[in-house]
């Protein structure tokens, strides 16, 4: 997110290219359909051992094997669902300031392909509170929030077992999530993740998108959030709820933003395209040689 009054456009702190991103990712009518290269979402392709023989949860060993095969239980099945996405600036006296709230329906296809549908996208207020969204903040919205620990993202993290926690009903091991590096125009989670300890799959989430961009004339700053999941269907772990509350400190003051993104309507995935009215062809009848 950036500083509305040095960059034109949504969550974005870039000056212009800011601007184009969000005018082509928010203001898009509701037939517009965007079609991204989503995570592989088929479960059964990598089995990975939940520890290697002699490991324990606390070794180096085990941990990553069992982060491992939480993130083998992460990818689920094909499914669409309904996101709701909200950031709002706050002010001094605890009020809405500037509003950005976009709904969409996403699908995600067998062979891992992400569309989304905008169902509806009221004309943000942001910029009017001092804020603005970037084409980061989309793009994190898509796939830091929501945080799947895939097998092929799990080689591009260091990994630290914390130990075992109680969330609500759930017994969970606890890790710590760091990238080893952060290569250029890459987004990465960091912070720390709970994993249930029978189905495997994270549970909750909480840190950061990573690494905030600062530089002349564009301040980047991305808030802390947390992200809760529940069982959907048999032994699969989705999000629901994506939740912030944050003041982001750019070099022209602070800011007190709020985030909410909701996930719900999960579905398996179906048929999803229509073809048309089918048609039967007849083939011409040629009468027979003699």
């Amino acid at each position: 997110m950036q500083p509305a009054a040095r960059f034109d456009g949504p969550m974005n702190r870039t000056q212009s290219r800011g601007g184009q991103a969000n005018g082509q990712r928010i203001r898009i009518s509701n037939q517009h359909v965007a079609a991204t290269h989503g995570r592989n979402l088929d479960s059964g392709r990598a089995g990975t051992r939940l520890f290697s023989r002699g490991a324990t949860a606390g070794t180096a060993t085990g941990s990553v094997g069992l982060c491992c095969r939480a993130a083998c239980s992460s990818n689920a099945f094909p499914r669409c669902y309904t996101q709701t996405f909200v950031v709002q600036v706050i002010d001094n006296d605890g009020q809405v300031a500037g509003e950005h709230r976009l709904t969409s329906d996403i699908l995600f296809t067998p062979e891992g392909k992400r569309y989304e549908k905008v169902i509806s996208a009221p004309p943000p207020t942001l910029e009017r509170a001092g804020m603005s969204l970037s084409q980061q903040d989309l793009d994190d919205v898509e796939n830091v929030q929501p945080f799947v620990l895939t097998t092929t993202d799990l080689p591009k993290y260091d990994v630290k077992y914390v130990g075992r926690e109680q969330v609500d009903e759930l017994s969970t091991y606890v890790f710590d999530v760091a990238p080893k590096k952060l290569e250029k125009n890459q987004r990465y989670f960091q912070g720390r993740i709970w994993v249930d300890d029978k189905d495997l799959n994270i549970v909750k989430s909480d840190g950061k998108a990573v690494p905030d961009i600062i530089k002349k004339n564009n301040e980047n700053i991305f808030p802390r959030f947390e992200t809760f999941r529940e069982n959907i269907e048999g032994h699969y772990w989705f999000p629901t709820y994506t939740r912030s509350d944050d003041v982001l400190h750019f070099s022209t003051g602070s800011i007190h933003m709020r985030m909410n993104i909701r996930y719900a309507n999960y579905k398996r995935f179906g048929a999803t395209i229509k073809i048309g009215t089918p048609v039967e062809i007849k083939e011409d009848k040629k009468p027979a040689k003699p």
